[in-house]
C-alpha cells in the first residue's frame, strides 16, 4: 500500500513570522549572516562559509563568470552552469579565479588597424569608454595603447580614421608591472592623475586595467568571498553522466566546490557520482540534491555529501509538479529535512548544512526558509534579473525584461539533467522559457535585499542566523490573514515618474 504523508504540503506563503523581543542588541549593524558551505565536526569550523547566505542557481541564464564575480564580491557563491561542454565550463571558473578585486580584464579591445567607427560601435556594446589597444585586438597581447572618449571627437573626426592615428600609444602611457599590489595601482592612479592604468608582464603583454573608479567599489565590498590566496570563491554544477571527464578539468581550473544539478537526488546515479569524487578526489567538495525529505537528506549523507540541496518542482520556472506530479511544498520540505540535519548532528556531532533551493517569491520568504532551518538559499529568478546574469535584456511593451530560461526546458538542452539513460534528447519539458523584469544591478538590489533580511532578524530577536532558527516563532496564515497583510481597502495613488 503507498504511503500518505497526513501533513499538508506547505509553501513559505503559508507562514508569517511572529515578532520576538528584540534586544538592545538587535540591530542591523550587528546582524551577522555568515553560514556554513560544507559539513563540518562539533567544535571546529567548516572549511568553506559563505558571508550571505546566498548562492546563484546552476542555470544557463544565471550563473556565468561574471554574476559569479559579482556574487563573490557581495560575499556569496555562484555554481557555474554544468549544461555546456566541458572546456567552456572550465575556461568560466578560470576567469573567476584570474579576477582580482580591482584588476579587471578587458573585454573591450582593438587592433590599431581598427577604426573610429569601430571604436563607436564597441563602446555602444560595451558602454566602456576605454579601450585596450592590443596587436592582435585580444586582451591577452601586446598592449599598443588605449583609447578613451577624450582622443578623439565624433563630430570633427571621419569614422574612418584609423585607431593608431589617435590613440595614446603605448611609449606616452603610465603603466604596472605583474606582481603590483593593488594598494601601490592606486598610488600611481592618484600620484598621476589617471583614470585608468593597465599592467602588463615583461613583454608587454596586458594582464588587468585597474581603474579609478574602482577603488571605492573595492572599499565598499568588505564581505568578498575569498580563498586564501584572495581570489574569489566559484562552484561549479555537475551532473551524473559525465563527470569522470567533467571534474577533472574543473578542479583543475579551480573550482572550490562541486554540486550535483538534478532534479530529482533520491538516486543511486547521485551516490555512485559523490562516491567516485570522494575516492578520486578526497579533498574536493561537493553539495548533491535535490531532495525532499528525510530519507533523500540521509542517502545523501552517507553517500558523503558536503552539503544538500532541498526542493522538487517549487522554481518559478519548473514545472516538474505539474508535468510529473512530483514534489512538495517548500516549507514543508525543508521543515522535515532540516529536522533529519538536526537528528542527525545531535547523534553524530557531525553538521551536515542544506540549501532552500526554490520557492521564493518575496524576500521575506528567504529569512522564512533561513528559519525552518536552511543554512543558506539558492535562487535562480532573483538573479537572473541583473546586469550581471547571462540573459538578453530585452525591450518589452514599455518596461525592460531579461530572459530566463529553465534548465528543464528545451531552449536548454540539458539532456544529462533529466535523462534516464535513453540518450541526448528530451522527450517532455520541466521547465519554460520567460522573461523576468529587468533590476539593474546586482549589488544595489542586493543591498536592499539584505537590510530587509536583517530588519526582519532583529523584529524576530536574532542577530545570527542560528539564533534565529533557535528562536524563531512561525504561524500559519490563512488565505484571508494574507489579503489583509497587503495594501487593501484604499484606492493606491498611480506613480507617475
Amino acid at each position: 500500500m503507498a504511503y500518505y504523508y497526513n501533513d499538508v504540503s506547505r509553501t513559505f506563503s503559508e507562514y508569517l513570522l511572529v515578532p520576538n523581543l528584540t534586544r538592545t542588541d538587535c540591530l542591523p549593524g550587528n546582524i551577522d549572516l555568515k553560514t556554513p558551505l560544507v559539513k563540518y565536526k562539533r567544535g571546529e569550523e567548516p572549511s568553506l562559509a559563505l558571508n550571505i547566505p546566498f548562492v546563484s542557481a546552476i542555470m544557463q541564464s544565471v550563473s556565468d563568470d561574471k554574476l559569479a564575480i559579482a556574487l563573490a564580491r557581495c560575499g556569496g557563491l555562484s555554481f557555474i552552469y554544468c549544461s555546456q561542454p566541458i572546456h567552456q565550463q572550465a575556461e568560466m571558473i578560470k576567469r573567476v579565479k584570474r579576477f582580482k578585486a580591482g584588476f579587471v580584464i578587458s573585454d573591450s579591445s582593438l587592433t590599431p588597424e581598427h577604426t573610429l567607427k569601430d571604436v563607436i560601435e564597441l563602446r555602444e556594446k560595451t558602454g566602456h569608454s576605454t579601450i585596450a589597444i592590443t596587436e592582435d585586438g585580444t586582451p591577452a597581447t601586446r598592449l599598443m595603447g588605449i583609447v578613451t572618449s577624450r582622443d578623439y571627437r565624433i563630430s570633427r573626426d571621419p569614422e574612418s580614421k584609423k585607431v593608431k592615428e589617435f590613440m595614446t600609444p603605448f611609449s606616452k602611457l603610465i603603466v604596472g608591472k605583474e606582481g603590483i599590489s593593488l594598494s601601490e595601482a592606486n598610488d600611481i592612479i592618484w600620484d598621476h592623475k589617471l583614470n585608468c592604468l593597465p599592467i602588463i608582464d615583461n613583454n608587454q603583454n596586458l594582464l588587468y586595467l585597474v581603474f579609478r573608479k574602482d577603488y571605492d567599489e573595492h572599499k565598499m565590498n568588505p564581505n568578498e568571498l575569498l580563498d586564501l590566496e584572495k581570489r574569489f570563491l566559484v562552484g561549479a554544477g555537475i551532473n551524473t553522466r559525465d563527470y569522470k571527464e567533467r571534474v577533472p578539468e574543473l578542479v583543475k581550473a579551480g573550482a572550490d566546490i562541486l554540486c550535483i544539478d538534478s532534479s530529482d537526488g533520491y538516486s543511486e546515479w547521485q551516490k555512485n557520482t559523490i562516491e567516485y569524487i570522494k575516492q578520486e578526489y578526497s579533498g574536493v567538495k561537493v553539495g548533491g540534491g535535490n531532495v525532499v525529505d528525510k530519507e533523500g537528506f540521509m542517502y545523501l549523507v552517507d553517500a558523503g555529501a558536503d552539503f544538500v540541496k532541498v526542493g522538487i518542482g517549487g522554481g518559478s520556472i519548473c514545472i516538474t509538479r505539474e508535468q510529473k506530479g512530483i514534489g512538495r511544498g517548500q516549507a514543508s520540505a525543508v521543515i522535515e529535512v532540516a529536522k533529519a540535519r538536526d537528528e542527525y548532528y545531535e547523534k553524530t556531532g557531525i553538521y551536515v548544512p542544506i540549501c532552500s533551493d526554490g520557492g521564493i517569491v518575496y524576500d521575506y520568504h528567504m529569512v522564512l526558509a533561513l528559519a525552518m532551518g536552511a543554512d543558506f538559499i539558492m535562487m535562480g529568478r532573483y538573479f537572473a534579473r541583473f546586469d550581471e546574469s547571462p540573459g538578453k535584456k530585452i525591450k518589452l511593451g514599455n518596461s525592460y525584461v531579461k530572459e530566463y530560461w529553465g534548465e528543464g526546458s528545451d531552449r536548454a538542452r540539458n539532456w544529462q539533467r533529466y535523462d534516464l539513460g535513453e540518450g541526448a534528447k528530451l522527450h517532455f519539458e520541466e521547465g519554460v522559457d520567460s522573461y523576468v523584469p529587468y533590476a539593474g544591478r546586482l549589488q544595489g538590489n542586493l543591498e536592499v535585499t539584505l537590510n530587509k533580511i536583517k530588519s526582519t532578524m532583529c523584529s524576530c530577536g536574532a542577530i545570527t542566523i542560528e539564533e534565529l532558527q533557535k528562536n524563531a516563532r512561525i504561524s500559519l496564515v490563512s488565505s484571508t490573514s494574507i489579503v489583509e497583510g497587503g495594501a487593501h481597502d484604499v484606492i493606491l495613488k498611480e506613480n507617475n515618474f
